[in-house]
C-alpha cells in the first residue's frame, strides 16, 4: 500500500487541478476589479471636487471647465459619497448572493458564472473608464451602475464555491479550501498591481485594464469550466464522493480509497460500462433545497451572523486601507497601494495554516475563536504604527493573518461544510444556497459598516475606526461560541472514549 500522503494526493485527476484553477481565477480577477476603486480613491475624490483656483486660472480656465466635475464642495463630501457607494454596492450584492445562491443550485453553474464575470466587467468599464472619457459626471449614474455591479459580482462566489464542493469532498477540505479561498487575496494584489501601474495615466486606465482581463477571464471560463465530475463521465469514487454527484452517505469518505478492491472494482467498471449501467439502479435526481429550510440548518445562522462582523472588518480594510494610509501617513498613492497587499498576504497565510490545522484538529470553531481572540490584539497593535513602512507592513501581514484567515474559511470551507451536512440527506442541490446566506448576510454586515467608517473616521476620527473593529470582531467570538462549546464539549467525550478504551 502507498504512503498514506501518496494516497491522498491520489485522489485528484487533472480535472480537479483544471476547475480548482479557473474557479480560483475567476474570483481573482473579479477581486482584482473591485480593488480597483478602493486604490483610486484618492484620483477620484480629486477628480470630483474643485481645484483651487488662482489668478492665473480665468486666462486659461474659465469657470465651467473646472465646475463640468464639481459633485461635491470639499473632500470630506467626497469622502462620504464613496463610503457610500461602498455600502450601496454591499447591499445590492448581498441581496443578489441571496438570490444567485438560489438560481445557482437551479442553473447550470458555469452559465451563471460567466454572466457575472462578463456583465459586471462590461458596467465597470462603464462607470471608471467611459464616464470619464466623455466627461459624464453624474451621482445618481454612479449609484445605479454600482447597484447593477453588486448584482452581477454577486453570482460569481457562491458558483465557484459550489463548483468546488461538487469536485473536493470533506478530506482534506479545510487545506484545499484555505489554499484556494486565497484568490480574493491574490485578486486584491493584483488588482493593486495593474492599479498602481497605470494610475499615472489616470483612473479610467485602471478601470480599463482590469475590466477587460476580468472580460476575458469570463470567456475562457464559459469554453473550459466544468462544474461537475459527472460532465466528464467520473463515477463517484473516482471523482470526489461528495454527496452532490451520487449519495450524500459519502460525504464524509475519502476522495479515492487505496486499497486493492476498490482499484479492481474501478478498472471494471471503466471496462464493462455497459454492463454497470445494466447493473446499477437509476440515480436519483437531486432535489434543490429551499431558501427557508437552507437558511434553518444547524450552524447557518450563527456563522452568517459572525461573518457579518467579521466581513464588516475585513471589507473596511479592503476598501479603506490605500486611503487610509494615503491620508493618516502622507503616503504617495500608489506607495500606498503597493503597502496594502501585505495585508492580502497575511490573509492568504492565515486561511491555508488555520484550515490545515482545522482539518488536523477535526474541528473549526476552536481554531476561529483563537485566532479571532488574538485578532483583537493585531488591530490595537496595528492601530498605533508608527510612520514606518517596514514596521507597518508587518503588523499589517499580522492583522490580515488572524482577520483574513478566519473570514476566508467562514466564506469557503465552513460554508461548503454546511452546505454538504448530514441534515441535507435526500436534498442534496444546497451548497450555492448556504453560501450565498452566509456571504450574503456577511456583506450585510459589511455594507453598513462601509458607511459608518467613513462617518466614524469623518467626526471622530481614525483610532475609533479601529476600536469599531475590535468590538466588530468581538461580536464574532460571540456569535460562534454556541458553535465552539459544542465542539469543545464532543472534543472532550471523544477523549474520554479513547481513554476508556485504552
Amino acid at each position: 500500500m502507498p504512503p498514506p500522503c501518496c494516497g491522498y494526493l491520489s485522489q485528484y485527476t487533472h480535472h480537479h487541478l483544471v476547475a480548482f484553477l479557473l474557479t480560483f481565477f475567476s474570483y481573482v480577477l473579479l477581486h482584482a476589479s473591485r480593488k480597483t476603486f478602493s486604490n483610486v480613491k484618492v484620483s477620484i475624490s480629486a477628480q470630483w471636487t474643485p481645484s483651487v483656483r488662482n489668478g492665473s486660472a480665468p486666462a486659461f480656465s474659465p469657470g465651467e471647465t473646472w465646475e463640468d466635475n464639481h459633485l461635491f464642495e470639499d473632500e470630506k463630501q467626497a469622502t462620504l459619497f464613496l463610503g457610500a457607494l461602498d455600502s450601496i454596492f454591499l447591499f445590492s450584492y448581498a441581496v443578489g448572493l441571496y438570490l444567485s445562491g438560489v438560481i445557482g443550485d437551479r442553473v447550470n453553474l458555469r452559465y451563471v458564472l460567466c454572466f457575472g464575470l462578463c456583465g459586471s466587467a462590461a458596467v465597470e468599464f462603464v462607470f471608471g473608464t467611459l464616464t470619464e472619457w466623455l466627461h459624464i459626471y453624474n451621482i445618481y449614474l454612479y449609484c445605479g451602475l454600482w447597484v447593477v455591479n453588486g448584482l452581477l459580482q454577486s453570482a460569481v462566489w457562491p458558483c465557484v464555491v459550489a463548483v468546488m464542493g461538487n469536485w473536493f469532498g470533506k478530506t482534506g477540505r479545510g487545506f484545499v479550501f484555505g489554499l484556494w479561498s486565497a484568490c480574493a487575496s491574490v485578486g486584491n494584489i493584483l488588482g493593486a498591481f495593474l492599479a498602481s501601474s497605470v494610475l499615472k495615466y489616470g483612473y479610467e486606465y485602471a478601470f480599463l485594464v482590469t475590466s477587460v482581463v476580468q472580460f476575458a477571464g469570463g470567456v475562457v471560463v464559459f469554453f473550459g469550466l466544468l462544474t461537475s465530475p459527472k460532465e466528464v463521465g467520473l463515477s463517484s469514487d473516482s471523482e470526489t464522493g461528495l454527496s452532490a454527484v451520487e449519495t450524500d452517505s459519502d460525504s464524509h469518505r475519502p476522495l479515492m480509497s487505496d486499497e486493492d478492491d476498490d482499484v479492481e472494482a474501478e478498472v471494471y467498471d471503466r471496462q464493462c460500462p455497459s454492463i454497470q449501467q445494466q447493473d446499477e439502479p437509476p440515480a436519483e435526481i437531486p432535489r434543490a433545497i429551499g431558501f427557508c429550510q437552507a437558511f434553518c440548518l444547524p450552524g447557518v445562522l450563527p456563522y452568517s451572523l459572525a461573518y457579518a462582523c467579521l466581513k464588516l472588518v475585513n471589507y473596511s480594510f479592503f476598501f479603506w486601507l490605500p486611503f487610509y494610509l494615503s491620508n493618516n501617513y502622507g503616503w504617495k498613492e500608489a506607495e500606498a497601494d503597493r503597502l496594502s497587499v501585505w495585508y492580502d498576504v497575511g490573509g492568504i497565510i492565515g486561511g491555508t495554516v488555520q484550515g490545515l490545522i482545522s482539518d488536523l484538529m477535526g474541528k473549526r470553531a476552536p481554531v476561529l475563536a483563537v485566532s479571532l481572540a488574538l485578532a483583537m490584539g493585531a488591530l490595537v497593535g496595528y492601530s498605533n504604527s508608527p510612520n514606518d513602512k517596514v514596521i507597518n507592513s508587518a503588523l499589517l501581514a499580522t492583522t490580515g493573518f488572524f482577520i483574513g484567515g478566519p473570514s476566508n474559511m467562514i466564506s469557503s470551507a465552513i460554508s461548503a461544510d454546511l452546505g454538504r451536512q448530514d441534515a441535507l440527506r435526500g436534498s442534496q442541490e444546497a451548497l450555492a444556497t448556504v453560501t450565498g446566506i452566509v456571504d450574503g448576510t456577511g456583506s450585510i454586515g459589511a455594507a453598513f459598516g462601509q458607511y459608518l467608517v467613513s462617518l466614524i473616521e469623518s467626526r471622530l476620527g481614525w483610532m475609533c475606526v479601529f476600536y469599531f473593529f475590535v468590538v466588530m470582531t468581538a461580536g464574532s467570538i460571540v456569535f460562534i461560541t454556541p458553535l465552539l462549546l459544542n465542539e469543545v464539549r464532543a472534543m472532550w467525550r471523544d477523549r474520554q472514549a479513547l481513554r476508556r478504551q485504552l
